[in-house]
């Protein structure tokens, strides 16, 4: 106890130095744990996969479709519990810069596979009765102030045209990684419109979700449904969820790996600042710890007292850090809109903080508590400073 008072009454002696520390912490942790943030984001969609889904797309690539009756095929696989199509719209709202997510799907099957998404009953009904219908997640609501109701007109890209849905229902994440800034509408509808405007896009499906019984078969289920369409003109390529989302990650790979580079380096950079202060600090009070030695206390006691007091300002600047760290997250969240569906701060990134700054407060203390444990009795009584 008399170890830990005097520890932090030695962190407080320079207030100046010990502020200007714990604010260069602050940051660093601040930027460690935002940059950490960004990278879990990338990865929201492969995290949030669940074991029990695939994903059948054209075994070419994503831009050639399949034909709809492929469905019925997968769907009489063994171990295979349901299929929907799954079509990207790429629409617009008012404006190009108003961009998210919006798919055509067979709802009943559909949703079915993703009980995370959760929706009031009576809105499910309406949105199941009303042909241009559409689902939206409660994030996408809030961004455009859609209501129950509202009609959302789109332009489309990959479907020409406008296209007009009406908001029959908004759905909520079960948990905070899930995606809801989606838009769900019919498959029916958009397959319906293209058989009158250009029929030969019609009956075309972009990937097939499958649902499937045992998920430690998922590799054998999906070699199964690829071989139901081995030499035809439309092979297929099934893989789970999370491998189809990580092919995306994968398309960005070196944005992410500099993220990665980047936080670890500011983490460095505040090291370095640490160990600077620590080693000033070791020493201006090397006569100190030559009394301590004098009056009988240890080598390991006074090296004891570096890290404690080192390790004491790494922590008080990681907790300030750490608690700004979560509103800062929510404001940069709002700022990228749709660009980042999921920007949550995971309690693996807390940890790493934590982590970093315990590291950090360590190394810094390594080399002076080293010093201050051999010095000499005569030379710190020396020592001026």
């Amino acid at each position: 106890m008399q170890s830990l008072k005097l520890i932090l009454r030695n962190a407080l002696r320079h207030k100046l130095r010990t502020g200007l520390t714990v604010l260069g912490l602050i940051v660093a942790i601040l930027a460690f744990g935002l940059l950490q943030t960004v990278v879990d984001a990338w990865y929201a969609g492969a995290n949030a996969a669940a074991p029990n889904r695939l994903v059948t797309r054209n075994a070419i690539s994503l831009v050639f479709p399949m034909p709809v009756h492929y469905r019925d095929q997968i769907r009489a696989v063994p171990g295979v519990r349901g299929v929907a199509p799954f079509n990207w719209f790429g629409g617009y709202y008012q404006d190009p810069k108003n961009f998210f997510a919006q798919f055509a799907v067979d709802p009943v099957p559909f949703l079915a596979m993703y009980p995370e998404y959760r929706i009031a009953e009576d809105e499910l009904r309406a949105f199941l009765r009303d042909r241009k219908g559409a689902v939206i997640g409660r994030k996408l609501a809030a961004t455009y102030g859609f209501k129950i109701g509202d009609t959302v007109p789109l332009q489309g890209t990959i479907y020409p045209g406008v296209w007009s849905f009406t908001v029959r229902a908004i759905y909520d994440g079960a948990e905070a990684k899930t995606d809801t800034s989606q838009m769900l509408f019919h498959w029916t509808y958009l397959n319906e419109t293209m058989k009158q405007r250009v029929p030969r896009r019609a009956d075309q499906v972009g990937v097939f979700m499958v649902q499937i019984d045992e998920p430690q078969r998922s590799a054998e289920i999906g070699q199964a449904i690829d071989q139901l369409f081995r030499n035809s003109l439309a092979e297929t390529r099934t893989e789970t969820e999370k491998a189809f989302q990580l092919g995306f990650v994968a398309m960005t790979e070196a944005i992410v790996v500099a993220i990665r580079v980047v936080s670890f380096v500011v983490i460095f950079i505040i090291l370095a600042v640490m160990a600077n202060t620590m080693a000033m600090t070791a020493r201006e009070r090397a006569p100190e710890y030559a009394t301590l030695k004098a009056l009988g206390f240890g080598p390991t006691y006074v090296a004891r007292l570096i890290f404690g007091e080192s390790v004491a300002i790494a922590l008080i600047g990681a907790v300030i850090g750490i608690v700004f760290t979560f509103p800062v997250a929510h404001w940069f969240g709002a700022k990228m809109g749709m660009l980042f569906p999921v920007f949550e701060v995971s309690a693996t990134t807390v940890g790493l903080q934590v982590a970093c700054a315990v590291g950090v407060g360590m190394v810094a203390a390594l080399l002076p508590g080293c010093r201050a444990a051999r010095v000499r009795i005569v030379d710190g009584l020396r020592a001026i400073g």
